[in-house]
């Protein structure tokens, strides 16, 4: 599966920067979420991927092939892409079969009966078998959504976009589905950008996580080192709890606050300049004096 570059994007919209001068690189294979608050430029990003929108600037590369540049896009349905929307988008008027075969009318050289072999196995493997002859509106919504994957899985793409679909879950069929979601990446191995606003949801389901903050990312990393070393203040509130103190460096490896004085375990901080620390919750523990 090829990679995806994003070069210096841009978008506006009148006067908002949604996306601004963003730049990432998702690696091939890799399951990467946008992770970040409303606003923050999140779809936007996942439809310039998917060629729904056109940059004021920047490029998008997928392997050897530019996408997007400002004065050429090319179209969605020449990308080799797949999307699962926040609604699922199921046609009501067909059946769990037709809604997942149709976009294998598209591909060619598939006889009717490749398609039908191929629905088939594909409804299998996201727990659908037999329901095949349902419409949508007989099912629940953890069912639609697994609908909504086989359709997108079903046309074998190279880019899987995912825009928050599991946030009109309820919470137990949410969690059930991420790691159904995370299942069906490691089986399939797709290159595949989520978008979600869920730390849990994001540190649950991806290899690695980009925070966005007002059209740019903030840092990209796993959850691991997004938790334990956020670069920004930004990061560090975001990913999980904290405590935020401010103070001074009073050498490489310490900070004071008035008459508090912390040690830092980085030791690269400069005398004098005024920090900010973050302590997770689960960093703290009560001794007795004299114990520090």
């Amino acid at each position: 599966m090829p990679g995806v570059i994003l070069k210096a994007l841009t978008k506006r919209y009148g006067d908002v920067g949604a996306v601004d001068g963003l730049s990432l690189e998702i690696k091939p294979g890799e399951l990467l979420a946008l992770l970040g608050p409303s606003g923050c430029g999140k779809t936007t990003t996942l439809r310039l991927v998917a060629g729904f929108l056109a940059p004021e600037a920047g490029e998008i590369w997928v392997g050897d092939r530019c996408l997007s540049t400002p004065t050429s896009v090319v179209p969605p349905e020449r990308r080799r892409m797949a999307m699962i929307f926040q609604s699922y988008a199921l046609w009501p008027h067909m059946t769990v079969a037709q809604n997942v075969a149709y976009g294998l009318r598209f591909k060619p050289g598939l006889s009717r009966g490749d398609r039908e072999a191929r629905v088939r196995e594909m409804l299998r493997v996201v727990q659908l078998a037999g329901y095949e002859a349902r419409y949508p509106g007989e099912l629940s919504g953890g069912q639609q959504q697994r609908v909504a994957v086989a359709r997108a899985l079903v046309v074998e793409p190279e880019i899987l976009l995912l825009d928050e679909p599991l946030s009109n879950l309820d919470a137990n069929l949410r969690e059930e589905m991420r790691f159904e979601i995370r299942r069906l990446h490691e089986t399939f191995g797709i290159t595949t950008l989520y978008v979600t606003h869920d730390q849990a949801e994001a540190m649950v389901i991806s290899d690695r996580i980009a925070v966005l903050q007002a059209g740019r990312v903030a840092q990209a990393g796993t959850a691991d080192d997004l938790y334990h070393r956020p670069r920004t203040r930004f990061v560090a509130e975001f990913i999980g709890r904290t405590n935020v103190v401010e103070g001074v460096a009073a050498s490489r490896d310490t900070v004071t606050r008035g008459t508090v004085r912390l040690r830092v375990a980085s030791g690269e901080l400069e005398p004098g300049a005024r920090v900010v620390l973050s302590i997770r919750p689960h960093q703290l523990r009560l001794g007795a004096p004299g114990d520090a």
